[in-house]
């Protein structure tokens, strides 16, 4: 082999497994730890949409109201105690303290909480509010009717910010150096979609026990103890790689610095609400970046509830919903592991705009066949197009939904979030710390309730979900139009302060070079 190809494959083998060998002590943990905590994440979501959903008297229109009146206070609950607890606790026994107790519940939710639903779900009064109540309110009723089911809802949503936002990455950013960072998190972020290939086919194999079970016997009642019993494993194991890596890793000089690691880190800008609005305001490039990060959590919220009423159709069963879920996962990590690896790049390279523009035009075409198949399935040339087919409208609707839905995600993770934070980097120091604050104080949280209140309004407006879903149509259209002009105004900006970041680079690099020389 001649020194030119040994070059050139070193090179390439580089660019696809960046890691020294004496490494992979830190990075097999941490690889790890993340898939335990991702593979959690699949399984809570995909069975908190199977139990809300599935339930008697509930559907697809609880999830509204779930997300802004339950999701949402819980969080806000949870990082008052979250901040008590860090005044008192060491960083160590903080993490058992948050993670722990989330083990804890869903162990408990299979064996002690769902064999007692008849019990203690108000099934009377429920039927008494939803008699004297408009056809509208039935998601809110919903969710106080399943209160339980509301209940595991509420903590599979935490789960993914508490133990992958806050635990996991917080852990990560802290005892990870910026040369590891560079290298190392590509490889977690496959790590993330790996669990989703893995976890799928699990829900699917336990989903499918129903074909074997005795008449009589409570088939999701099984497939749920193994579900759970699954989470709290991976969990156990999560928590016990925490624990080797506190004795292993943060003892090793080679890997962790606590000096180090303090002297990098800046200071967090914690801003109120009404001073990340402010913010927002008066910086066009800032207000632009939340434009689409609000935008993508309308929409995709939008689309998704109305796909999920589709499938409650089509699968009023909870195990045969769930096992939908499981395929349903899998595709999506595979989908986006071949995102990640063979497209992301290649459109990045091509340009920030080209590749930020890819995540609307994609929704916004996968998102408005879905509706157009939606609204018009009954019409007798699609009826007799999906007899061709083999199908009925309804599946037909549901599989191009679950495509919508995986290729919507797979650009949200491998090209929407790469320019995202791309786009933070030509800032000066001082924005694009308050500006990254006030993207998660205000824009997060609008694009994650935003389309949730937007539902809800409709619901109670027009009575379902399939009476919402023309209007839905052409609010997705009017987000995603706002959305791509924030995008031309971004890129335009960001080209424009990138190239000027540059020249004060050159020059800076001049006068050094002419002081040197005196």
């Amino acid at each position: 082999m001649s020194q030119n190809t040994t070059q050139e494959f070193g090179k390439w083998r580089g660019r696809l497994w960046p890691v020294h060998t004496y490494e992979l002590k830190k990075l097999l943990p941490m690889f790890f730890m993340f898939f335990f905590i991702s593979f959690n994440y699949t399984i809570l979501r995909d069975t908190k949409d199977t139990l809300v959903v599935t339930a008697a008297g509930s559907g697809a229109e609880a999830i509204p109201f779930l997300k802004v009146y339950g999701t949402v206070p819980a969080a806000m609950i949870f990082m008052m105690i979250y901040s008590k607890l860090a005044n008192t606790l060491s960083k160590e026994k903080l993490f058992y303290s948050c993670i722990i107790p989330f083990l804890v519940f869903f162990g408990a939710f299979a064996t002690v909480i769902y064999p007692n639903i008849d019990i203690i779900h108000p099934t009377t009064s429920a039927d008494w509010l939803q008699s004297v109540l408009p056809a509208g309110f039935k998601g809110l009723i919903a969710c106080y009717r399943n209160w339980s089911y509301s209940l595991f809802y509420i903590m599979a949503e935490l789960w993914g910010s508490v133990a992958l936002s806050l635990l996991f990455w917080g852990f990560a950013n802290e005892i990870t150096k910026v040369t590891e960072a560079k290298r190392f998190y590509t490889l977690f972020g496959l790590g993330a979609n790996l669990a989703l290939v893995v976890s799928g086919p699990a829900i699917v194999a336990v989903s499918k026990i129903r074909a074997s079970v005795p008449a009589g016997v409570d088939a999701w009642q099984i497939s749920l103890n193994y579900l759970m019993g699954m989470v709290v494993l991976a969990g156990i194991g999560a928590v016990a790689i925490y624990y080797w890596i506190n004795r292993n890793i943060l003892t090793d000089p080679r890997f962790y610095d606590p000096e180090q690691v303090s002297t990098k880190k800046k200071k967090k800008s914690n801003m109120s609400i009404g001073e990340s609005l402010m913010f927002l305001a008066r910086s066009k490039y800032i207000g632009c970046l939340a434009i689409l990060v609000i935008a993508y959590g309308i929409s995709i919220n939008l689309v998704e509830v109305t796909w999920k009423n589709q499938l409650k159709l089509q699968y009023s069963n909870p195990n045969d919903y769930s096992a939908f879920m499981g395929n349903f996962s899998f595709y999506t990590g595979a989908v986006t592991i071949f995102m990640m690896l063979f497209v992301g790049g290649n459109c990045l390279r091509r340009g920030w705009g080209f590749a930020a523009m890819i995540t609307p035009l994609m929704l916004t075409v996968t998102g408005l066949l879905f509706f157009a198949f939606i609204l018009f399935k009954e019409n007798a040339t699609v009826v007799a197009f999906t007899a061709t087919l083999g199908a009925t409208p309804l599946l037909l609707g549901v599989i191009i939904g679950a495509a919508q839905n995986i290729l919507s995600k797979s650009a949200k993770y491998s090209l929407f979030d790469p320019t995202k934070e791309i786009a933070y980097i030509p800032l000066d120091a001082e924005s694009k710390t308050k500006g990254k604050a006030a993207i998660d104080v205000v824009a997060a949280r609008l694009g994650k309730s935003g389309g949730s209140l937007i539902q809800q309004g409709l619901l109670v407006l027009c009575g379902g979900i399939g009476a919402i879903t023309p209007y839905v149509a052409v609010i997705l259209l009017v987000i995603v139009s706002a959305w791509l002009v924030a995008v031309r105004s971004l890129n335009t900006q960001f080209l424009a302060l990138s190239e000027q970041r540059e020249q004060e680079a050159k020059e800076a690099q001049a006068e050094a070079a002419a002081q040197a020389t005196a």
